[in-house]
């Protein structure tokens, strides 16, 4: 019997081209003033401010045609220390199956 050999696919790396925004549907908290506009404030249940979701679960500074977050600049700075490629990016990227490689 003829062995046929393994060869293991690294994974793609994640680059703007190919993000599938998978952070946009977590609940990001509002820990610092960064400038984010009131009409995308929610409140939380413990009186938290958080960023507004839509109904469908995003969140609601995100542009759902490019998927690309139109308040880049004055985003939550929990949006600014979520690494684009690191292991927590990873892991929401496998939990979602609407990710596209």
């Amino acid at each position: 019997m003829k062995t046929i050999p393994h060869t293991q696919i690294a994974e793609t790396a994640v680059t703007c081209s190919t993000c599938a925004a998978c952070c946009c549907q977590l609940e990001v908290m509002l820990i610092t003033d960064t400038g984010v506009p009131e009409r995308f404030i929610d409140t939380d249940d413990w009186g938290g401010e958080v960023m507004l979701r839509l109904d469908d679960g995003w969140c609601a500074a995100l542009d759902r045609n490019s998927m690309m977050c139109t308040i880049y600049e004055k985003r939550p700075l929990i949006c600014r220390e979520f690494e684009m490629g690191a292991p927590e990016c990873i892991d929401e990227r496998q939990g979602i199956t609407t990710a596209y490689r």
